[in-house]
């Protein structure tokens, strides 16, 4: 198992960019568990996604679902965005 806590923190775009092809390449045959903020790193490298708040499950599923769970939108985003 392979333990990234937020890989591409701080890189520029280019570097995010570097950053996502090496998990893609070291990925296959392994687990990796990653916190990551970047949504887009998020979608383009995860197949199941667990989304925490306050310690406590709010999701569970893959991206599409994930990201248009009503708790998820109002915890990241505000109440607004629901």
């Amino acid at each position: 198992m392979l333990l990234l806590d937020e890989p591409t923190a701080g890189m520029t775009h280019e570097d995010v960019e570097r950053v996502v092809a090496l998990i893609r390449r070291i990925r296959k045959g392994r687990t990796i568990l990653m916190v990551e903020h970047n949504l887009s790193v998020v979608e383009g490298l995860c197949d199941a996604i667990t989304v925490l708040t306050r310690g406590r499950v709010l999701a569970e599923g893959d991206y599409a679902t994930v990201s248009k769970h009503p708790e998820v939108i109002t915890a990241y985003l505000g109440a607004e965005h629901v």
